[in-house]
């Protein structure tokens, strides 16, 4: 399969469009080109900004200030200017500085007072126009009170997330990595004060069940306007996201919200958009190419962020894990691959590392994902059933095909027929020739992971009853369904995306396709499962008063940890799960939501 890491990968990234609701006419960014490296360098970087290369120092200043205790280092890159980058530079570099080049935290904190604001600031609490206290037809299913209770609570978060951009972002957008975004937002909550992408869909199915569709709509509108000025949707919305995406999940956002407001309107809006963003992932670095036995070559998509440094947000962390290689390039290739898993959403995890214990051995960019390809078989079907809503018959047959050809490819590459599983692929740089990979069984990775399951979702897979019924066993029998949901893997590694953590999108895409297959057993199969994490994040609530970013699947009302920040609560795409396992399942009167 081709590694396209060459000179052919030329597409432009433009930051200067001017934003039309912007309140002066000023650029978000300056012009800047994707930059492509030779091959040796293992491909192509978005440069980034100033400001954030400048925040990285003052990120760096107070970790040598401040130590490591509590200390997170996205909260200054996410500071903004009170004053323009010149002269917050200056102040900074004059800074008396100890013999070993540190800052005292007396002088740094007057700095930090004095030039810089805290993300909140480019934040305003918003009022949701189409939030009401208990929608009409809200959860008419839900007949137990303490849980109806509780579901009415949960939707009452989206008032407490939602945010709209402050005037003083969209005035000088240069003094800040938080981008202008032209609609009010929901966002996860607690360390994360901005839009993530995949966040964004279970965000949106909440926002549903609560009858929120203008909100719903404006955040899929503030998606389309990231495909229109970068090509494809960012992983967030801050300056130092332009360098990778997120699973690329905005054609179900768009469905979702055409399925219960009928708005074409949106659907014309959101086409172009989507075929630019299908384009995006199926080219250049993303594509990949594997010839079977028969020698029939089958294209499909992979995660590969356009980055080589550590992530600014990770900034401090990723020199410290780069630290024990010895050489540049090395730590330029562990940091796109740490670049490359943050695009993932599942970072981190053993399912991207060679080495499960050492996360230098991360491997993302030599990995074909078996979700990633689900995704985009999901898109293409999306694309073909909204093109053919505004009469674009051509673009609905083209990904019609498109569709067929990636299932084929699935077929393939990951599918396990014994073990009923799809599974990653992983790329081996001796079986290739002239850019195409030679398929070899061997070289899929068969340890279990939830993702395993996840191409259960599209109807491409849940239509077929055999396949439903054989992933169904095999996901009983697998290892990952506990008292509380189902586990990310079976290796307990201290990464967040390892057992025994249990995540909102993981829980929901498997039991929906459960669910859409249409079977009794799958559907029997679902609601267990749905009800094991309904009730964890019940009783979990219950105690802390709080839903949370991921849960321990091993204990009924626990939340999750481990991986590089402390525990967050808020939060979105929980509570979007939540709400839609309601919907889909209600809670009958006499089922006790508390752990059994």
């Amino acid at each position: 399969m081709p590694i396209t890491l060459n000179n052919e990968y030329h597409f432009h990234v433009f930051y200067s469009r001017i934003l039309p609701f912007a309140v002066k006419s000023r650029p978000l960014f300056r012009s800047a080109m994707v930059v492509v490296n030779s091959q040796s360098d293992h491909g192509p970087v978005v440069p980034t900004t100033p400001l954030v290369i400048f925040l990285q120092r003052v990120q760096q200043a107070a970790l040598q200030t401040f130590g490591s205790f509590n200390f997170d280092p996205k909260h200054y890159v996410d500071l903004s200017l009170k004053f323009d980058l010149p002269v917050v530079k200056q102040a900074f570099d004059h800074l008396p500085r100890t013999v070993n080049g540190s800052v005292s935290g007396s002088d740094l904190n007057g700095f930090l007072t004095k030039f810089l604001d805290v993300a909140q600031e480019d934040l305003e609490v918003v009022d949701p126009v189409d939030f009401v206290g208990e929608p009409d037809g809200f959860l008419p299913k839900v007949v137990h009170p303490g849980v109806r209770d509780w579901a009415l609570e949960v939707h009452s978060l989206w008032k407490n997330l939602s945010r709209k951009v402050s005037g003083r972002v969209l005035r000088n957008p240069e003094l800040h990595t938080l981008l202008p975004l032209k609609h009010p937002v929901v966002i996860p909550g607690s360390r994360f004060q901005e839009v993530y992408y995949w966040d964004s869909y279970w965000i949106i199915r909440g926002l549903m069940v609560s009858k929120m569709y203008e909100t719903a709509k404006g955040m899929v509108l503030n998606l389309i306007e990231f495909i229109d000025t970068y090509g494809y949707v960012l992983n967030g919305a801050r300056a130092y996201y332009t360098n990778r995406s997120q699973p690329p999940l905005l054609s179900s956002m768009v469905i979702e919200v055409y399925k219960r407001t009928n708005d074409v309107d949106l659907v014309k809006k959101a086409l172009p958009a989507l075929i630019k963003e299908h384009k995006f992932w199926n080219s250049g670095i993303h594509n990949v190419t594997i010839e079977d036995d028969q020698g029939t070559t089958h294209n499909l998509s992979r995660y590969y962020a356009m980055w080589d440094q550590p992530r600014p947000e990770s900034f401090t962390i990723d020199t410290e894990t780069a630290s024990k290689l010895k050489n540049d390039s090395e730590k330029k290739q562990l940091y796109r691959e740490l670049a490359s898993t943050a695009e993932t959403g599942w970072d981190f995890s053993t399912r991207w590392m060679k080495n499960a214990s050492d996360l230098t051995t991360l491997s993302t960019t030599t990995i074909v994902p078996v979700d990633l390809n689900a995704y985009i078989l999901k898109m293409e079907l999306d694309i073909s059933f909204l093109a053919n809503v505004v009469g674009e018959s051509s673009h609905a047959l083209h990904f019609a095909k498109a569709s067929e050809s990636r299932k084929k490819a699935m077929d393939v590459v990951f599918w396990d027929e014994e073990k009923g599983q799809w599974f990653d692929y992983w790329l081996n740089a001796s079986s290739n020739h002239k850019d195409v990979y030679k398929w070899d069984a061997s070289y899929q990775n068969q340890d279990i992971f939830a993702s395993n399951f996840i191409p259960l979702w599209v109807q491409s897979f849940n239509s077929d009853e055999t396949v439903v019924n054989k992933v169904a066993q095999s996901l009983e029998s697998s290892g990952l369904i506990h008292a509380a949901g189902i586990a990310t893997s079976l290796r307990n590694s201290s990464e967040q995306w390892d057992y025994p953590n249990g995540w909102a999108p993981v829980q929901h895409m498997i039991v929906e396709g459960l669910v859409r297959s249409g079977s009794k057993e799958a559907r029997s199969l679902a609601k267990d499962i749905a009800i094991r994490w309904i009730r964890t994040n019940y009783v979990t609530y219950q105690t802390s008063k709080a839903m949370h970013e991921k849960y321990d699947v091993t204990k009924c009302g626990e939340f999750g940890g481990g991986g590089e920040y402390v525990p967050q609560t808020g939060f979105g795409w929980s509570n979007g799960v939540v709400l839609a396992l309601l919907e889909e399942f209600g809670w009958a009167e006499d089922l006790s939501p508390y752990c059994q």
